[in-house]
């Protein structure tokens, strides 16, 4: 399987994995019983309730609508998982590694319409197949990719061992981290941390007190007295430990 790797703007790579057939089929199985049980019950108070002239316009609506607000919902609040992608561990952003736009989510999921025919995602099964990133019709369209989400539960041990002492761990700057720092930002982090050993000293140096720089005025923290390169491999350790 293709790898897509994207490199930031601080000229650090990232590798992304896309997700295959099996993994989003099931992905996308189970947000569909979640969705169809939603249209389930909604169909059952308005047959109940409202005369079938206009009670079942109502129910093709919905289950029109129930799904589409599913999947934009999750997709542009949930950083890009459903609770289907999140339990086989998918996610999907854009195709540059970055977060979905709302227009981006609102095309892939109209475009699902087409992915579902000719009987449940044919035409998605094909083009996941032929496409060398995996990708169906509708992220095509939008420009987005399904990944696999990184699990690097090696290096989460090691971040946690290296410095006893992190000037982080308080309960204030544990709440902003929590609250303002993205997923994306924290495979970033990651991948700066794992990368430094590799990278010429000053330039190392140099990458490590700007990115550090960054975030204490992200977190408003003042800690001059601990390097750029400690407060970084601070800040990853704890979200790390935060996202276990």
């Amino acid at each position: 399987m293709n790898r897509v790797t994207i490199t930031t703007p601080e000229h650090v790579e990232i590798t992304l994995e896309p997700a295959g057939a099996g993994s989003r089929f099931l992905a996308v199985m189970l947000d569909f019983v979640i969705t169809a049980g939603m249209c389930g019950v909604l169909a059952g108070v308005v047959s109940a309730l409202v005369p079938r002239a206009i009670g079942n316009p109502i129910i093709i609506t919905a289950w029109f609508l129930i799904p589409l607000g599913w999947h934009m919902l999750w997709e542009t609040k949930g950083q890009g998982r459903t609770p289907g992608k999140r339990a086989l561990s998918l996610r999907v952003v854009d195709a540059r590694g970055l977060p979905l736009s709302l227009h981006q989510a609102l095309v892939r999921n109209i475009v699902r319409v087409v992915d579902f025919m000719p009987a449940f995602y044919g035409v998605a099964a094909a083009t996941t197949v032929v496409d060398p990133l995996r990708r169906r019709l509708g992220d095509m369209v939008a420009g987005t990719l399904v990944i696999r989400e990184p699990k690097p539960l090696t290096y989460r041990s090691e971040l946690a061992s290296e410095r006893r002492y992190n000037t982080l761990r308080t309960p204030r700057a544990m709440r902003l981290i929590r609250h303002r720092i993205s997923l994306e930002e924290r495979e970033l982090l990651l991948a700066i941390c794992m990368r430094a050993d590799r990278m010429q000293p000053a330039a190392r140096y140099d990458l490590m007190e700007e990115v550090a720089e960054a975030y204490r005025e992200r977190l408003d923290v003042e800690d001059d007295a601990t390097s750029g390169e400690n407060f970084v491999r601070d800040l990853t350790s704890v979200l790390f430990a935060q996202r276990k």
